[in-house]
């Protein structure tokens, strides 16, 4: 008779036979494109972070402990209690009425006061409102544009949607226009379909440089006579620290720039409310690829958002963020100051949640992120950031949800692994 633990392993053997089988005859129903999705490097450093051992300095999650979580309880058990019937139903797909009008004052504090409720859609997040842009605008081959470095999910969804994308020159005062011109001649001299440019014009993410107010314009005119739409994402746009505002490209430009922001980080990304500002003559196709997605954005969550916008001072809590988050850049940049050894070259931004680092040539920081976790310290290596699968010489630093002590001590861990690193560069 066999033992209990030899049935146990017999059955755990025929279920991965089974599970090999299934997996065999099912690989042919794959579409093409679900061979190019694949999980963001950042999501699979998020699973390190949770180790309380190290310091993470590679998540850029906002900072929740400061926001008025009794009274959003309030807000939240309100709104079930006396309108459950609506908060807990299907809405509009489009959202809703009062938010969206809501999102339009919020916008005219960074200078966008010509935006119309009508022309915004309400989307899970920004990250599907870029979803969205690629399903109306990309057929597979398709030319997308973006800054170099760039968001990595973006970059994730450009590549499900089968687009080619295509890194643009930055330096410290962001995307270069007569770079811009230059790509554009070449990729269409190749003969490529070229359909949007995406920018992080404010804090991008990862490198925290905001582009230059005297740059915006341009680059909006260099796309517009190209017939380029620019795809503006602008999540961390109030979150600035220092320095003066810059309006977004989308001011003064309300027929070649979708702008996109989110809640996520002047509130919660938990709620996953996010919207898009539409051209107007675009607005429809948008709109209808938004509601084949979601159906609908999720009614409560709009509903908590529009009590919270009515019922408590948040630009004042934009300004607790700001403080906040000022003063933990000013940390990581005293430590990066006091710390880094001779070669290494980083970004000083003016707001958001990230530092970008740069290393001497021919540092490969992927491979040095097995000897940061040895050390204790987590960040991203560069290479996320870029379309291209060349390795890096550069790594992102979040200081936004690390508590200034334990900023400096993940500089100090991380510190002597650079070192390490550039003596055996040079010595090459």
């Amino acid at each position: 008779m066999k033992s209990q633990l030899e049935a146990d392993m017999s059955g755990e053997s025929e279920l991965a036979l089974a599970r090999a089988e299934s997996l065999s005859r099912h690989e042919t129903l794959f579409s093409e494109r679900a061979s190019h999705i694949k999980q963001s490097a950042v999501r699979d450093v998020f699973e390190l972070s949770l180790d309380p051992t190290l310091v993470s300095l590679a998540g850029g999650n906002p900072y929740l402990q400061s926001l008025p979580l009794a009274k959003l309880g309030e807000m939240a058990n309100r709104l079930i209690v006396e309108e459950g019937m609506s908060a807990l139903q299907y809405g509009s797909g489009q959202g809703t009425e009062e938010l969206r009008a809501q999102i339009c004052e919020v916008m005219a504090e960074e200078g966008i006061t010509d935006a119309h409720p009508d022309n915004i859609v309400i989307t899970t997040g920004s990250q599907s409102a870029q979803d969205v842009a690629c399903k109306v605008f990309c057929n597979p081959g398709d030319t997308v544009l973006c800054e170099d470095p760039t968001y990595v999910g973006a970059l994730n969804t450009f590549e499900a949607y089968q687009a080619k994308v295509e890194p643009i020159a930055t330096d410290e005062h962001g995307l270069i226009p007569s770079a811009l011109t230059e790509r554009i001649a070449e990729l269409r001299q190749a003969g490529a379909n070229i359909k949007f440019l995406y920018t992080i014009p404010n804090f991008n993410n990862p490198s925290g440089i905001t582009l230059a107010a005297e740059r915006r314009q341009e680059i909006v005119d260099i796309c517009a006579a190209e017939n380029i739409l620019v795809l503006e994402d602008n999540p961390y746009g109030m979150l600035r620290y220092s320095g003066e505002p810059i309006k977004p490209l989308r001011a003064g430009n309300p027929n070649h720039v979708i702008y996109m922001g989110s809640f996520s980080k002047i509130l919660a990304p938990g709620l996953r409310i996010g919207w898009a500002l539409v051209p107007e003559h675009l607005f429809r196709r948008f709109y209808l690829a938004a509601e084949a997605v979601s159906l609908c954005p999720a009614t409560l969550n709009q509903m908590l958002i529009s009590e919270y916008l009515k019922g408590h001072d948040w630009r004042g809590q934009i300004d607790e963020y700001r403080a906040l988050y000022s003063a933990r850049c000013e940390a990581m940049l005293e430590a990066l100051d006091e710390h880094m050894p001779e070669g290494v070259q980083y970004t000083r931004p003016e707001g958001g949640f990230f530092i970008w680092v740069t290393l001497p040539e021919g540092i490969d920081t992927y491979s040095l992120l097995a000897k940061g976790i040895e050390a204790g310290v987590v960040f991203i290596p560069g290479a996320a950031f870029s379309p291209h699968d060349a390795p890096s010489h550069r790594l992102r630093l979040a200081f936004s949800a690390v508590p200034e002590e334990k900023i400096r001590e993940g500089v100090r861990r991380l510190a002597p692994v650079l070192e390490r690193a550039i003596a055996e560069n040079d010595a090459r």
